[in-house]
Parts: C-alpha cells; structure tokens; sequence
C-alpha cells in the first residue's frame, strides 16, 4: 500500500463514489454500526456539490480504487460558524473489496497533509455520538473529542446527534509548511 496516490474526484468518478459510500455504508450495517449511512442514502449528486463546494479525493493503489474522502472548508451545520482555521473530513471510504487493512488510515493522513496543505492549523471531523467504535477509531487516530452536536440535520433521514473530534495539526508535526509526496494533482 505503500505506492497510494491520490487525486481530485471529476465527473467520471461519480459512480465509483457512490458505491465506495453504499458498500462502506453496508460493511458498517454489517458490523453493527447502525444509524451512520444507509446504502442508496447519496447519489452522483451530492458529490458533484461537494467537488463545487469543498473537495473530493479519491486513492488508488496499484491499479485499483482504494478509497476516497470529501474535505469540507466549513462546516456550519455540526461546527457553527468558526474562523478559517480547519478543514472538515466527511465521508472518509474504503474500498475493503481491494484495499489491505490499515487503508483508512493511510486516507485519514492524505485528508489530513491536504488540509495542513491549504495553510489549515486543525482537521476536525464528526461521527455518530452513539457509535462507540467510530468514536474509538477517530481517537485512536490522533483526534480528540472537543464537543458533541444534537440534532444534526441528514440527507433523507431525522437529526441525529454527533461527536465533534478535532485533531491540531501544528501538534501532529503536520503544519501548514508541510505537504507529502503522496499527494498528486494539486
């Protein structure tokens, strides 16, 4: 996994998007993790907003779709306004058809060199207050919990409530100056 590289999403990939989304949201419902994502939730659509409002990454690896993630530059809805300090990470996916465990965090750090890249300080990010295994995974990864937000309104479904989880950058040796030789195309 080593040889990871990874781009913009364009127009083209707006398929592959929507079902690296249904089967992360199916691995999950498997798994127990209930309330997150449903399968058929998002379509080509809400990608295409997202590559006009913030951005979307995808990773390949040795041919193949690894996984792919959104970085938001605001976040009003879980965060409320806040300065520009922080890029947001939403949707972070991983091909497990193709990809060897540990994939999703070598995503998470690309998501977060991308922020540190654009001159952000901070990656925040939001999971399911009541999943105690996302929440494991995020705090395991770096992240700490700095708030929670009820009532967050989801595409197609009633309000739910997450767990705010931030990560500093200057602290992770990930600073604004530094950028990664895995990161093409921008």
């Amino acid at each position: 996994m080593n040889d990871i590289r990874v781009r913009p999403a364009t127009e083209s990939d707006l398929p592959t998007l929507v079902r690296l989304r249904d089967d992360a949201a199916r691995w999950m419902l498997a798994r127990g993790v209930t309330g997150q994502w449903r399968p058929g939730e998002l379509d080509e659509d809400h990608f295409r907003q997202v590559m006009a409002d913030g951005e979307v990454w995808l990773a390949e690896s040795g041919g193949h779709v690894a996984g792919a993630w959104e970085v938001w530059w605001e976040d009003e809805a879980a965060w409320g306004p806040q300065p520009p300090v922080a890029g947001y990470v939403h949707r972070l996916m991983v091909d497990r058809s193709t990809a060897p465990p540990g994939t999703g965090r070598l995503l998470l750090r690309a998501a977060e060199r991308r922020v540190a890249a654009a001159g952000r300080t901070h990656v925040r990010l939001d999971c399911l207050a009541g999943s105690a295994q996302l929440n494991a995974y995020y705090r395991d990864a770096g992240y700490r919990v700095v708030g929670r937000k009820e009532g967050k309104p989801q595409t197609g479904g009633a309000p739910k409530a997450f767990t705010l989880l931030e990560k500093d950058l200057r602290q992770a040796g990930e600073g604004p100056a530094q950028g990664s030789p895995a990161l093409s195309g921008r």
